[in-house]
């Protein structure tokens, strides 16, 4: 077998969904930044499911769900896009083959476990972590532009697999994705305004109260709830959600810095001067997500005799400033 060497645009990204799009999107000749693909999906949000256990802790997310960004870039900017899931393994890693084959750069869906070139301290079950296949040697070994990465990275074929079909919440079943066609020139303005109409609407959430800012607040009704638990209990809730805001893709402010990131940009594009104005208040949103878990770490640590009620407090700092953000928002869209 001789090696298939496709060209690959690399960036190294905040998040691995938004990397991958933009490489994607770039290396079909479309200058699509990470933040503009973020912000075109309406992908920010908030949502605190305690039904959904990740690590035993509840589930804590800041963006819309896996592939969600993916599919509604493409849907929007018509973009031909397939994506399949497979049963077999096998079958999953020969149609891998087959697209390289085709020339076409693959989109994965993978478990950070089990990818061993990422260092063992980040290295977690997690499976929504997106990267693209570029190529594969005669040895069997698959070349990989992954969004986490400053360079280009090669994984093992059986490692690649049990990275594609690892088992527990939010797996993949060996999805991967292709863009088989895209229009030569993009009309970003009409779809960037109706982007941010849509997201003031997921940032309210709707009549449960895990989502949106009515989530953010629950969240913090949880936290002041607390002291009932032990303290190792308390430690590691507040743990998780730092994890989760910090560490897992961007997080919770980081995603805020980025959706501050595609409003400037729109800014750009568009000569909206309040959009400048939305994109300066977005940035003041992520600062406070960062007091937030800054407060949390030290609550953990117990340094500085904070207590769970200033934790909670500056979590409803977070929903008052998000809510200050959507109304800001609404105005633009009334505008456009």
């Amino acid at each position: 077998m001789k090696d298939i060497i496709l060209e690959v645009k690399h960036q190294q990204s905040s998040h691995c969904e938004t990397g991958v799009i933009s490489t994607l999107l770039k290396s079909k000749g479309l200058e699509i930044s990470e933040p503009m693909a973020f912000g075109l999906a309406s992908a920010l949000t908030f949502v605190y499911l305690p039904m959904i256990k990740i690590g035993g802790m509840p589930l804590v997310a800041y963006r819309m769900p896996p592939k969600t960004i993916i599919k509604t870039v493409c849907k929007k900017l018509n973009i031909e896009l397939s994506s399949r899931k497979f049963k077999n393994q096998e079958r999953g890693m020969q149609a891998l083959d087959e697209e390289l084959g085709k020339g076409n750069l693959v989109g994965l869906q993978t478990s950070v476990y089990w990818l061993p070139y990422f260092p063992e301290d980040m290295r977690f079950h997690f499976n929504a972590h997106n990267l693209i296949v570029y190529g594969k040697t005669s040895e069997g070994n698959y070349l990989i532009s992954d969004p986490v990465f400053e360079h280009l990275v090669e994984c093992s074929e059986e490692d690649l697999k049990r990275a594609r079909f690892a088992k527990g919440a939010l797996a993949a079943k060996g999805l991967m994705y292709v863009i088989n066609k895209a229009p030569t020139q993009l009309e970003l303005e009409s779809h960037i305004y109706k982007a941010i109409h849509k997201t003031t609407k997921i940032m309210q959430g709707i009549f449960l109260p895990f989502i949106g800012i009515k989530g953010i607040n629950y969240l913090a009704k949880k936290i002041r709830q607390l002291d009932k638990k032990s303290n190792k209990y308390q430690g590691l809730f507040l743990a998780n959600i730092v994890r989760m805001q910090e560490e897992i893709g961007t997080g919770g402010a980081g995603f805020r810095f980025m959706f501050a990131s595609f409003l400037d940009e729109a800014a750009i594009l568009t000569g909206d001067v309040s959009l400048k104005k939305a994109s300066e208040e977005a940035t003041r949103v992520g600062d406070t997500w960062r007091q937030f878990a800054m407060a949390a770490v030290m609550f953990c640590k117990k340094r500085k005799n904070i207590n769970l009620n200033q934790v909670a407090e500056k979590l409803e700092e977070c929903a008052l400033k998000e809510q200050a953000l959507r109304n800001t928002l609404q105005t633009i869209g009334k505008n456009s």
